[in-house]
């Protein structure tokens, strides 16, 4: 969970450098990629802000997407946690043999790619993660690296957004 949520845009370009920097690293588990977001404040749009972040992460070396990988509980780590609920380790099926799948492909997409598999989630359950990770070992390691960071990128925008709240902010009473 966020600690920084619905803080507005005005309020996060105004936020003092060390609380920005941790606002962003909340959401993309990355020193540098949210110390570069933070200098290039103000943001005129959520969207200006977005664009930017993508561009950032795409501009990361190997190294550092490896090491926000490392910051990925596995799929269905944490089945049903509401403090989770949007991310893949929450992803929970009734049906125990789905979740040993589960957790056996993983061990498979680990083994074979040599980083943890990480999925934006949002809306789906486990019979589509189960697929989309059997679907993804027969990536090659450079197509699954980029597939990798598209993935990234859609779980940071989303992790962005709550942070921010909604574009015209919330109304103060």
């Amino acid at each position: 969970m966020l600690l920084h949520q619905g803080i507005g845009l005005e309020a996060f370009n105004e936020m003092p450098t060390r609380r920005a920097v941790h606002a962003v690293f909340e959401c993309c588990y990355s020193v540098p990629l949210a110390a570069d977001l933070v200098r290039a404040r103000p943001f005129d749009s959520h969207e200006q802000l977005f664009r930017y972040a993508d561009a950032q992460l795409f501009g990361l070396g190997e190294e550092s997407i490896d090491s926000i990988l490392q910051a990925y509980p596995d799929v269905g780590r944490r089945p049903g946690s509401e403090k989770s609920h949007a991310e893949q380790c929450a992803i929970i099926d009734e049906r125990p043999e789905i979740m040993a799948e589960l957790s056996a492909a993983s061990k498979s997409y680990l083994e074979h790619f040599g980083f943890g598999f990480v999925m934006y989630i949002n809306g789906y359950g486990a019979d589509d993660v189960l697929a989309a990770l059997h679907d993804r070992l027969h990536n090659d390691y450079e197509t699954e690296r980029k597939v990798v960071r598209n993935e990234l990128a859609r779980i940071n925008r989303t992790r962005l957004e709550r942070m921010l709240g909604p574009e015209g902010g919330y109304d103060n009473w």
